[in-house]
């Protein structure tokens, strides 16, 4: 089911800013997102707003930006991840 308030159940929730944003620091970031419940909704959110810095939903702002290159026609991520998040 999907969460409308992920970003406070994210596993990251107090983690510092720097772990999500610098090079070789987003490898651990995305341990930390490896277990969280609300993955796909964070990543939902980084990509319907073209978030291009950090790590969210586990995915880098590199990973992102091909997955975008990819599937240029999709407006609303969410409605492609339920299924995964389910």
């Amino acid at each position: 089911m999907w969460n409308d308030n992920w970003s406070q159940e994210a596993a990251c929730l107090g983690k510092s800013d720097d772990l999500f944003v610098k090079g070789a620091e987003q490898n651990r970031a995305k341990l930390v997102c490896n277990g969280c419940d609300v993955r796909a909704e964070c990543l939902a959110e980084a990509l319907d707003n073209r978030i291009e810095w950090g790590v969210w939903g586990g995915m880098t702002e590199r990973e992102r930006r091909a997955l975008l290159r990819r599937k240029p026609n999709v407006r609303k991520w969410r409605d492609l991840l339920v299924p995964a998040a389910s």
